[in-house]
């Protein structure tokens, strides 16, 4: 293999365990015949709980492995609570309750202490005592009982739970049904959880507006491998509910998995949700993500690729993003005797990655940001609830679920920070706009003469939730009572949210429209176009222009196609902007022109999906052009059917390959007979598959030298030009050239199987961020350390655990490609150990030109800022 066809592989395999570029099943390594050394690593034997040599956890804390649950008698625990007496209950996912007092510090569990809780309850998803009882929230995979809210009482108040309550039956299935349930902070209420699995169920009031839809403007794709492809808004639920049970309110919609919540000292309520990992390395792919959980919200998960990016103005965005995962349990430290930043920290656990995060909020506006760090990991740790213990302060956890061996674990700290109740952190002027927020969702659920004149000001708010809070407000009255003033609104901001807001309450999506709905009022229909049309869109900020163009989206979406007249003046406005300064805006007049069916989309949509450095980019822009008719060349037609054949070779999650196959399905629908025949032998052309450095070389054809380049010469380099003067394009072009977005996620765009780079500006000087491509062993990101397992007979299988299910580990050997693993059984591994070579190769840089690294170097550094100062000329 030459040189530079060896760089090339090493580019395209970020994430790969070293093993020979041309293996095509780079699942397992060559066979160790030799066996094990006996004090070598840690075997992981049946009925065992993962030992405290596999846990890792910050330091100057400590972990105790109290209990092994055995699976026959106690089976795999999934939830914990403490009573009104400081002794925990836990649930099996499969059967019933157990209550146990903790043991002493430094002293396991001693089984004959646990006992069985004699009610007649099973499958436990949420526990929460309350009251001198415990309430339930069932999600009974096997149908042996309801799912819904139950009340466990004593019957005789001699502290034995034997008396069980339905109180409401609610309509689930599998994993994202009822889940968590927790007090509300007025001590009057609860929070239900509830994931997209659950039908929702009778209420007599909401806050979240009843408006919901899916606001395709182009018919999306549904789930490739037809997982919930049913399956409507508004997704996942939680709801507010009376303490009776009787009383149910939406209070927040559009998730995919939530399955607990916390509510933090300034009485708001998180909640972290799962991912789709079908849908790795697409552009409607959304990670793991913490949500703050305002009156009235919209998280918008939807079904296939119809789930909203986190950008766009109809639905709210995350806190933080974490990344791949399966999120269970959550926790405030509060009362935790731990250093006080732990105390303030919110918990989030992670099931199939085995980590247990710390996340920091910080007051922002009336909302929050937040950064997480890793406070436990284990291999396999398949985590699922946590509590911080009343009367010791210890964290308690529980791993299990899906029928894997449970254990249960404390955590304390050792070291010699002081663990005294820590005073919550107060901000004044955060307080105020938490206040004012509050103020606006005092208007949500119902009609009020005072909600227009409040939340007017607010709807061009800078501050996302108070924007939001003033939007709903005004979805929650009359139409009638406002509609002249959003369509005569002077400033272009407000106008915007304001005919967002009109929109949406005037028109129905047609996948929700029920026969009883009146007639689409076209006449409205016409009078919000032809109000957006005449927007001055230089007066917008970048939101604001989103914005716009998402409402001619659900204008279209709901009202149908306007007539001829308005068709063109849309067009006339929004076909100049096209291309704009980013994705974003790319991403929504794209769609849009489309719908539009724009002359001129073909010819730019084509060339914008030609420079798209991401596959993620140019997947967009070709789900997008499926739908357009009209405009289309032969060359052009010939230049789109081509993409089809390169993106046979990209990667993704499981769904990926049936995605490019609807997309192309979609486009070949769009063909005249003419094109047809004029593309006969281009359409029945099979995709040639492609080994990663094939396709990779292809990127840097006509590269015949390559250098070895060094850490000091390149940093040198950086710091005598002080990254000025870089080009943008071309950096962002390296990025996409080196498959830097197959793994690492930037921005919105990206895989999830590196670290995310979005802040990599923040942690890193030019020479720490080059010294990291350069020798990424030195300093492994500690949430993509591989694992080496070693089975019984020597053979060696290194990746990242991904899943399990009973006595199966899944395992990712190839971070290229998100859908690649394989299974071990757990009962044939005597050995598990980190490893201690990066999934990242070394020589990523040398196939570039030192101009080419520079580039890249700022544009990564700048966190894709295309008005940095490293790219002023």
């Amino acid at each position: 293999m030459n040189r530079l066809l060896h760089s090339a592989a090493l580019a395209l395999l970020i994430g790969l365990w070293p093993a020979s570029a041309q293996d095509a099943k780079p699942a397992k390594k060559a066979a160790k015949k030799a066996a094990p050394a006996a004090n070598a690593g840690v075997a992981i034997n049946e009925n065992k709980a993962t030992p405290l040599t596999r846990i890792k956890v910050m330091k100057d804390f400590k972990v105790e492995l109290l209990h092994s649950v055995p699976a026959g008698e106690q089976g795999s625990w999934v939830n914990l609570c403490t009573d009104g007496k400081g002794r925990i209950i836990a649930s099996d996912q499969y059967g019933g309750l157990f209550r146990f007092a903790p043991p002493a510090p430094g002293q396991p569990l001693n089984p004959a202490t646990i006992e069985k809780i004699p009610a007649p309850i099973r499958a436990a998803n949420g526990l929460l005592w309350m009251n001198n009882g415990l309430y339930v929230a069932v999600n009974d995979y096997e149908n042996k009982i309801p799912s819904g809210l139950y009340r466990v009482t004593s019957s005789k108040d001699d502290d034995m739970l034997d008396k069980v309550e339905l109180l409401r039956e609610m309509n689930a299935r599998g994993d994202h049904g009822v889940h968590a349930i927790l007090p509300a902070p007025d001590g009057k209420s609860l929070f239900l959880i509830t994931g997209n699995g659950t039908k929702p169920t009778a209420f007599a009031s909401s806050k979240v507006p009843l408006v919901w839809g899916e606001d395709h403007v182009l018919p999306r794709m549904p789930d490739g491998r037809g997982f919930m492809r049913d399956v409507l808004g508004p997704g996942g639920i939680i709801y507010r509910v009376s303490l009776d049970g009787k009383s149910f309110e939406p209070y927040s919609s559009g998730y995919r998995n939530i399955f607990d919540a916390a509510i933090n000292h300034d009485g708001e309520l998180f909640t972290y949700d799962a991912d789709m990992e079908y849908d790795f390395n697409t552009p409607w792919y959304r990670p793991t993500r913490v949500c703050l959980v305002t009156s009235g919200s919209e998280y918008g998960w939807r079904n296939g690729a119809g789930k909203r990016p986190e950008w766009y103005p109809d639905n709210l965005g995350p806190v933080l993003n974490i990344g791949p995962g399966s999120p269970t349990g959550m926790t405030f430290g509060y009362g935790a005797k731990f250093p006080a930043k732990y105390q303030e920290a919110m918990f989030c656990l992670d099931w199939s990655w085995g980590k247990l995060y710390a996340v920091h909020l910080k007051a922002e506006g009336s909302g929050y940001t937040a950064t997480k760090e890793e406070f436990l990991s284990g291999a396999p740790m398949p985590l699922t609830d946590a509590i911080i213990h009343p009367k010791d302060g210890a964290m308690y956890f529980a791993i299990g679920g899906r029928k894997v061996q449970s254990g249960l674990y404390r955590v304390t700290y050792t070291g010699s920070e002081s663990t005294a109740p820590a005073k919550p952190a107060t901000d004044a002027v955060a307080a105020k706009a938490r206040a004012l927020r509050h103020s606006l969702e005092a208007f949500h659920g119902h009609a009020d003469p005072q909600a227009v004149a409040a939340a007017w000001p607010h709807l061009i708010s800078n501050d996302r939730y108070l924007r939001w809070a003033a939007r709903t407000a005004l979805e929650w009255q009359p139409a009638a009572t406002w509609a002249d003033k959003a369509l005569s609104e002077k400033d272009g901001g407000k106008q915007v949210e304001a005919l967002l807001a009109l929109a949406r309450i005037t028109g129905i999506d047609p996948q929700h429209r029920k026969p009883t709905d009146p007639p689409v009022d076209t006449a409205m229909g016409a009078k919000l176009l032809a109000a957006l049309e005449k927007i001055d869109w230089k007066s917008l900020n970048h939101d604001q222009r989103l914005g716009l163009v998402r409402t001619v989206e659900i204008c279209l979406v709901r009202f149908g196609q306007p007539d001829e007249a308005i068709r063109q003046k849309l067009i006339a406005k929004l076909d100049p902007l096209f291309p704009a300064e980013d994705f974003q805006l790319n991403w929504v007049l794209c769609e849009t022109l489309v719908a539009l069916q724009s002359p001129n989309i073909a010819a730019k949509g084509m060339a914008a999906l030609k420079n798209a450095p991401g596959q993620e980019e140019q997947m967009e822009y070709a789900r997008s052009l499926r739908m357009l008719k009209t405009g289309w060349t032969t060359a052009l037609r010939t230049e789109q059917f081509n993409w089809f054949l390169r993106a046979a070779n990209y990667r993704g999650g499981a769904s990926f390959e049936k995605f490019i196959e609807f997309i192309r399905t979609g486009a070949e629908e769009s063909l005249s007979a003419s094109e047809k025949t004029a593309l006969a032998e281009l359409l029945a052309k099979k995709p040639v598959k492609k080994s990663p450095l094939e396709a990779l070389a292809e990127a840097f054809a006509g590269r015949t030298q390559v250098k070895e380049w060094k850490l000091d010469e390149l940093a040198a380099a950086a710091e005598k030009s002080g990254l000025k003067g870089r080009n943008y394009a071309n950096g962002r072009k390296m990025f996409g050239a080196t498959a830097c977005f197959a793994c690492h996620r930037f921005g919105n765009e990206g895989g999830m199987t590196g670290p995310d780079l979005t802040t990599a500006g923040a942690r890193y000087s030019p020479r720490d961020f080059i010294d990291q491509i350069i020798n990424p062993s030195k300093e492994i990101n500690e949430q993509f350390v591989p694992v080496v397992l070693t089975k019984t007979d020597g053979e060696t299988v290194t990746g990242i655990i991904v899943n399990l299910g009973g006595d199966s580990v899944q395992v990712n050997t190839d971070l290229t490609d998100p859908n690649q693993r394989i299974s071990v059984d757990r009962k044939q591994v005597v050995k598990m150990e980190p490893s201690k070579v990066s999934p990242m190769p070394e020589g990523l840089l040398n196939m570039l030109k030192e101009d080419e690294i520079l580039d890249l170097v700022a544009y990564v550094l700048s966190g894709g800022d295309a008005k940095h100062a490293m790219f002023a000329k």
